[in-house]
């Protein structure tokens, strides 16, 4: 069960030869009967009326403007943090060479 088998390449008919041929089963009795399988329930459809097909639409919209107005103001968020990020380096570079210069 553990021992890893090699896979085997399909015969240009698309038969797979197995590794290990199988072993047939014979002599089995059942002890007892079959479970009885389950009935699935019958499923219930959902029906939309003008008026819940329209609050999902308003829902959805409003989900949409939601979201791109989060995507925004973190767009701009990085567009600020960046713009404030070179003008300290410029100002850094300012006072590193007037230190250079001795003033």
């Amino acid at each position: 069960m553990l021992q890893p088998r090699i896979p085997v390449n399909p015969l240009p008919t698309g038969i797979v030869a197995p590794l290990i041929p199988p072993t047939p089963v014979t002599d089995i009795e059942p002890t007892q009967a079959p479970a009885p399988v389950p009935v699935a329930a019958p499923r219930t459809t959902v029906q939309l009326t003008p008026g819940s097909a329209l609050a999902l639409a308003a829902g959805g919209g409003a989900a949409v403007l939601v979201v791109g107005a989060v995507l925004v103001s973190m767009l701009l968020a990085v567009a600020i943090t960046g713009v404030s990020v070179a003008l300290i380096a410029v100002v850094l570079r300012l006072l590193v060479r007037d230190m250079q210069k001795g003033r």
